[in-house]
């Protein structure tokens, strides 16, 4: 029997933590006029939501009771998280967030949630998608399929200069490259390759040559539905 044709095309970015996902599916998003959908950002959002809530335990009911309080909404070519009706992008980076968001990932009732949020803002709409699962569970039939790779090293020293704004030293590299392995191994069952994924090694690449490499492909991707070109 064929797949399934969506009437919207969805674009699934996969990989393990700081493997540039986030940042080159919202310029891959830019490129070709779609919305970006992040949907690491909806875990984060769970967990703020939790620790606001006064969570203690960190049980599975506790963390999805607080799911009330966030609304996933459309801004510009993105969906951004509101928590209580307004952004905390900060609070969402910060480090209570960070230091608790894998248990929160981690639980099979929260994962089917921030899913189901994820598919639905591909109801109406070309998407990037963007996070874990998103070629093997959430979007199976997605359109184009990506798996982004990186050495560990290289991808301990990006995430360091983005977070300090500044290179890194090679002690810093070396304790942030020892924290992603752990958090690779953490995530194992949820950063799987999808068999019809395209495998990107982005170690020596730039960003944008990642983005030009990803448009190249949607293009391609898109001339074979039968729907034209998206943007430049």
């Amino acid at each position: 029997m064929a797949a399934e044709r969506r009437e919207h095309m969805v674009i699934a970015i996969d990989g393990p933590a700081a493997s540039g996902k986030s940042s080159t599916a919202h310029w891959v998003a830019r490129r070709l006029d779609f919305h970006h959908v992040d949907s690491g950002s909806l875990y984060r959002a769970l967990t703020a939501a939790s620790l606001r809530s006064g969570t203690v335990n960190w049980s599975e009911a506790e963390v999805l009771s607080a799911a009330s309080r966030i609304q996933f909404s459309p801004a510009e070519s993105t969906f951004v998280p509101l928590l209580d009706g307004a952004r905390a992008d900060d609070e969402l980076r910060g480090a209570a967030v960070t230091q608790h968001v894998s248990i929160v990932a981690s639980m099979q009732s929260v994962r089917a949630w921030v899913n189901d949020q994820v598919r639905r803002a591909a109801d109406s709409r070309d998407v990037v998608v963007d996070g874990r699962d998103i070629g093997t569970v959430v979007f199976p039939r997605a359109d184009l399929k990506i798996f982004l790779v990186a050495d560990p090293w290289e991808r301990a020293r990006r995430r360091l200069i983005q977070r300090l704004g500044h290179g890194p030293s090679d002690a810093e590299v070396a304790e942030e490259t020892e924290r992603l392995v752990q958090r690779d191994s953490q995530d194992a069952t949820q950063t799987v390759q999808a068999l019809d994924a395209v495998l990107i090694d982005t170690t020596y690449l730039t960003q944008a040559q990642q983005v030009d490499r990803i448009v190249a492909l949607a293009h391609a991707t898109a001339a074979e539905r039968g729907r034209g070109r998206h943007g430049a």
